[in-house]
């Protein structure tokens, strides 16, 4: 299997598992450079490679812009010069290859934690959004294809170990759709120590609020931590039944994610007295 064949495989390999990887591939060499044009190398998030682009400081450098794309989900097109032998170029003569990165692999995932009838209707819509979407419970029969098919991960563990059973990236959207204020208790900690881009909490303002307190009364989280929490969860839409219910939630995380404001479209009319 050659070297590209590899990067093919293991990016299949990432996209299903929804790994966060980034994709750096060489558009254009001239000169005297280790590889030609269409070479690839795929980078994992822990700095692992699978392929190669030359090595040496070029190498290195497509790395460390690699996981800097992970980390803001931006593509790269970078120009490196090789002619500085003394720091590990590869090329002899000389030459200046162009490297475009992009992260891959990575596709955004909704985590619902609590599958019942809300939890069950955001996962549905959610997969038919086209997110990638892993579910949990604490009660393992909630938790299974039988129960919710077609999902793209099934835990079943209690709320505040879900961090220890998947990797909650800065492309996971979490709404947790639990059953009462102490397992917010110990989920809200959980959640708040990933690079989450979105942690929604299920429930009325008053057990928002108690659940700010009981955190506050146990120390260790701040305001500006909590700010991070969408409580009550979703866009105001008077929603009403279970599906409804996940619309808005759905709304909200897309309106995170695409930067919206969550206005009407059109301007509303304003009745004249």
């Amino acid at each position: 299997m050659s070297s590209d064949q590899m990067v093919y495989e293991a990016l299949l390999v990432a996209q299903a598992e929804g790994e966060p990887v980034a994709l750096a591939t060489v558009v254009s060499a001239q000169g005297s450079v280790p590889r030609h044009a269409g070479s690839k190398m795929l980078v994992r998030a822990n700095g692992s490679i699978v392929g190669t682009i030359g090595g040496g400081k070029l190498e290195s450098q497509v790395i460390e812009e690699s996981l800097a794309a992970l980390q803001d989900g931006k593509t790269r097109l970078n120009t490196y010069t090789l002619n500085d032998m003394a720091a590990g170029d590869a090329g002899i003569c000389g030459g200046t290859v162009q490297v475009f990165i992009e992260p891959a692999g990575q596709s955004p995932t909704v985590l619902v934690i609590g599958t019942g009838h809300v939890g069950r209707a955001l996962a549905e819509l959610a997969k038919w959004a086209g997110y990638r979407v892993v579910i949990s419970d604490d009660r393992p029969e909630f938790c299974t294809p039988e129960y919710l098919p077609g999902m793209d991960g099934y835990i079943a563990c209690p709320p505040g170990e879900i961090a220890a059973h998947t990797n909650i990236s800065s492309q996971t959207y979490v709404a947790a759709v639990t059953r009462g204020l102490p397992v917010d208790i110990h989920l809200i900690p959980a959640l708040l120590a990933t690079e989450a881009a979105y942690i929604g909490l299920i429930g009325s303002r008053r057990r928002w609020t108690l659940t700010v307190e009981q955190l506050k009364a146990e120390g260790g989280i701040t305001d500006e931590q909590l700010a991070r929490i969408h409580a009550p969860i979703g866009l105001e839409l008077n929603a009403e039944t279970p599906h409804e219910i996940a619309v808005s939630i759905l709304a909200e995380m897309i309106m995170v994610r695409r930067g919206g404001d969550g206005q009407p479209m059109r301007p509303i009319k304003v009745r004249q007295p």
